[in-house]
């Protein structure tokens, strides 16, 4: 069995983040199943641990409702929302990250991806959900215009076709996501380019 036989109908949403970050990773992550661990990631998922718990919360002027499990089938995107919140008759998907907003659309386009499937689910339209950044203490407002629903449906069609591929994509030539990324000592990002460039000199 090769890889793509062993892979799932539906993309988990958390492999549109790492798709919209970098191919290369969506590919080492999704496509071989490789994962490494550092201080970050290990950190990330100690911060999830008191959110990856079912049940509802009722506040004030909300409802909210952990790990809520949603997919898409016109996208066949599939995953949980960290919080599903309520207020006022409208959804709010909300996505919690370990460290501070960055100058990248991935953290976008997973929430919307969850948008996507709540609104396929629920009939509802959604029109906004947050991120709760850890580091920065604070949610960042996330509007799902029509240009990031468009993103976030190209983006699912992408890991579609990459994954019937089945074939690594190539480091990134964006060096500034390689920094603290946890599968830059798998990927080796300049040593592959560096091979690359021997031997198309004929070395």
């Amino acid at each position: 069995m090769n890889a793509y036989q062993a892979l799932p109908d539906y993309i988990p949403l958390a492999m549109l983040n790492a798709l919209a970050y970098c191919p290369r990773r969506f590919g080492y992550e999704f496509i071989y199943a490789e994962m490494l661990y550092n201080e970050h990631v290990i950190e990330g998922q100690l911060r999830h641990q008191g959110i990856d718990i079912h049940g509802m919360r009722w506040l004030s002027d909300s409802v909210q409702q952990r790990r809520v499990y949603v997919w898409s089938e016109r996208l066949q995107i599939a995953g949980f929302c960290d919080i599903v919140e309520e207020r006022d008759g409208k959804l709010y998907p909300v996505e919690y990250k370990k460290g501070r907003p960055g100058q990248w659309d991935n953290d976008r386009i997973q929430l919307c991806g969850q948008a996507l499937c709540l609104e396929e689910r629920t009939g509802q339209p959604i029109e906004r959900g947050y991120i709760f950044y850890f580091s920065a203490r604070r949610r960042e407002e996330v509007t799902f215009t029509a240009e990031l629903r468009r993103l976030t449906e190209e983006t699912a069609a992408e890991a579609h076709r990459l994954a019937t591929r089945g074939d690594l994509p190539p480091p990134t030539t964006q060096r500034a996501r390689c920094r603290g990324c946890s599968l830059q000592p798998l990927c080796l990002p300049v040593e592959t380019e560096r091979l690359k460039t021997i031997r198309s000199d004929g070395w």
